[in-house]
């Protein structure tokens, strides 16, 4: 029963909210929010306290949610950091997720890490919220929250807090501006502008692999890592078809991690028999051989030396023993007679001291191709004309010769000086995730089935209406023909532009394409 209790300290009375405990162990009083117990100035003000707090506590053991006062003591002892530490290590997550938690907690823990969580307010979450939107992308920072929220979350129901702060609360901040936290919309391109990229990315790597491979994503609206990962045994020519079964994830480590497509998404993705003789041509002139990676046989290799560098002193370090640049050593190993005597002396005297031993033996292709690497050498020149800024050189054109169309990248020293006109741009800001919404987008265009185009996409309607709707055999076969349609127009605007190509593949599709017009 609630009562108020009289008590004096220093000559001065004051009274205490006691009240009864749903566990009956202990008499409950009234605390504050470091712990200690409250006074009160006058008797019917402790009474008050005392009836309100012993009805919440009953309510709360009623619905389940009683805390102990000595355990809220505890929890209140709990900091941010201690606790997600612990909940971090009791994750057992597909390897990607567990890659970037880490990255997301390390904005979290220099603001909340030696905080209590009890002790976490809203107006805390807000006002870390807007320094980080100044310093990093919306959706950036839209994942940090998220993270934030998740951890608060499994805290609330271990009993740490009462509620989970960093929630928010259904339509607020509406009336301000319902796209304030949008991100930029995602470009895409026309199927022409797709086949040009194709061409250029084909040049920019010198081999034939990219064509086939970024016309593969355009015309399925596969995911990059479900690209990377296409094993030769998914790839179906004789069905038509390509079955998603796997992806390849890279790791900050550089290594590549076999994993489920992202949200389960297994699927068989219907093939237009153009595409599926492209792919299908690629896998026998190439030949590919399993990886030493995960002994498995992918239809797209990567591009560049792979396997790991032999250990020993770097080119580098000879360079900046000896007071030059790295090309200049580069030509004393491969063109001395082109480096002066003294210079060519000093290099080889660096070589000497430091012991370095060049790489012998052929390069071996890499495996799999490398996100960054392939987004900055090759898709991004292709789509915008432009090799993106990479510290301490700054973004500049991609140097081109003046023939044949589309001109041919001119590499090594002096480019730019050698070259004879630049590449200008197909589309800016395109990525390569741009390709699987223009592959939806062309199917609205091309009035597909909805059913449909979940299904290539690998998306999923939980809707009643879409449990009575099913794809059929015409719905594939129609979208098949459209699909050949778009690949024909794009054909046929190349040839418009030029009659050949430096692309082999691509030169022998425009030739049959002429002879059949």
């Amino acid at each position: 029963m609630a009562y108020a209790e009289k008590r004096t300290a220093r000559g001065k009375t004051y009274y205490r909210a006691c009240y009864q405990r749903p566990d009956r162990k202990a008499q409950g009083v009234v605390v504050d929010a470091d712990g200690r117990a409250v006074r009160y100035p006058t008797k019917t003000t402790a009474q008050k306290a005392a009836d309100k707090a012993e009805v919440e506590a009953f309510e709360a053991a009623k619905a389940g949610r009683y805390v102990p006062p000595e355990q809220e003591a505890a929890a209140r002892r709990v900091t941010f950091g201690e606790f997600a530490k612990e909940w971090l290590e009791g994750q057992s997550l597909a390897d990607s997720t567990m890659q970037n938690y880490p990255r997301s907690l390390a904005h979290l823990l220099p603001t909340f890490g030696d905080k209590a969580i009890q002790d976490i307010t809203t107006a805390m979450v807000d006002t870390w919220e807007k320094e980080q939107r100044k310093q990093f992308a919306v959706s950036s920072v839209r994942t940090y929250r998220s993270l934030l929220h998740l951890i608060l979350a499994d805290a609330v129901d271990a009993d740490l807090a009462p509620k989970n702060v960093a929630e928010r609360r259904r339509g607020r901040g509406r009336r301000h501006g319902r796209g304030r936290s949008r991100g930029p919309e995602k470009a895409i391109t026309s199927m022409t502008g797709s086949l040009l990229i194709a061409e250029r990315a084909s040049l920019l790597s010198g081999r034939d692999d990219e064509f086939v491979a970024h016309v593969l994503k355009t015309y399925t609206g596969k995911r990059w890592g479900e690209l990377v990962g296409l094993e030769t045994q998914y790839a179906r020519p004789d069905s038509r078809a390509f079955r998603v079964e796997w992806q390849l994830y890279e790791l900050d480590t550089g290594e590549f991690t076999r994993c489920p497509p992202k949200d389960d998404s297994y699927r068989t993705i219907d093939s237009p028999g153009w595409l599926s003789r492209l792919v299908g041509e690629h896998v026998t002139r190439t030949q590919p051989q399993p990886c030493a990676c995960h002994g498995l046989t992918y239809v797209f290799s990567g591009r560049g030396q792979g396997g790991t560098r032999q250990a020993g002193p770097t080119l580098r370090e000879v360079a900046t023993l000896a007071g030059v640049s790295t090309g200049t050593v580069s030509n004393v190993l491969n063109r001395p007679d082109t480096v002066r005597q003294a210079t060519r002396e000093r290099v080889e005297k660096a070589i000497a001291e430091v012991g370095f031993v060049r790489q012998t033996g052929p390069a071996r292709e890499a495996a799999h191709w490398r996100r960054s690497g392939h987004a900055q050498w090759i898709f991004t020149p292709a789509a915008t004309g432009w090799y993106p800024r990479k510290a301490p050189a700054e973004a500049h054109p991609v140097p081109v010769t003046g023939g044949p169309f589309p001109g041919v990248p001119v590499r090594g020293r002096g480019a730019s000086a050698r070259a004879e006109a630049c590449w200008m741009p197909i589309k800016d800001r395109l990525t390569r995730h741009g390709l699987r919404h223009g592959h939806r987008t062309l199917m609205e265009e091309l009035g597909t089935p909805k059913v449909l185009m979940d299904e290539r996409m690998g998306h999923e309607d939980g809707s009643v209406g879409a449990r009575y709707t099913h794809v059929t055999d015409t719905m594939r076969a129609l979208l098949m023909e459209q699909l050949t349609e778009v690949w024909h127009e794009s054909l046929d605007d190349r040839l418009a532009l030029a009659p050949r190509s430096p692309v082999p593949v691509l030169d022998r599709l425009l030739q049959e394409r002429a002879a059949e017009r």
